[in-house]
Parts: C-alpha cells; sequence; structure tokens
C-alpha cells in the first residue's frame, strides 16, 4: 500500500489547523451554508431582472400619463368651446 507522503508541496500547507479550518470554512460558504454565495448569485440575479422590470413599467406609466394629460386637456377645451357656443347661441 502506498502511504501518503504529507511532505508533498501541495499538501504541505494543509499540515497548519488554521489553514485547514479556513479551506473548510470557504468550502461551507460557499456550498452549504443557507446564505450560501450560489444562493445569493440567484437572488442578485432576480433583483437585476426586478429593476429592469420596473424600470419598464415606469416608462410606460410616464408615457400613459402624457396621453391622459393629453385627453384631459382636450376634454377641457371641448367644454370650453361648447360653453362659449352655448353662450352665443343664447345672445
Amino acid at each position: 500500500m502506498k502511504k501518503i507522503n504529507l511532505n508533498h508541496r501541495f499538501l504541505k500547507p494543509f499540515k497548519n489547523i488554521y489553514i485547514l479550518i479556513l479551506v473548510v470554512f470557504v468550502v461551507w460558504m460557499i456550498f452549504f451554508d443557507s446564505n450560501s454565495w450560489f444562493i445569493h448569485n440567484e437572488l442578485n440575479n432576480e433583483i437585476d431582472n426586478l429593476k429592469a422590470e420596473k424600470e419598464y413599467y415606469q416608462k410606460g406609466k410616464e408615457k400613459d400619463e402624457k396621453e391622459f394629460k393629453k385627453i384631459k386637456l382636450s376634454r377641457r377645451f371641448r367644454k370650453i368651446c361648447s360653453r362659449r357656443i352655448l353662450y352665443e347661441t343664447r345672445e
């Protein structure tokens, strides 16, 4: 049977307990934790998509508000004209 040589240059840093704990901690935080990097990445992508959707709907809202103002002004203009015509015809 081959024995693992701990003096190998790749395995040598893992002799230090602090480095070993750090590696385990990083692996745990990236893959297994409930607030892992993968979940944060998915949530950030979802936030970006929602921001883009919000911007799209705000532009549509602004466009609709402009149209509504035009229609409202047009109705006022028609009311004023019809009142003037009625007033002039009464005289």
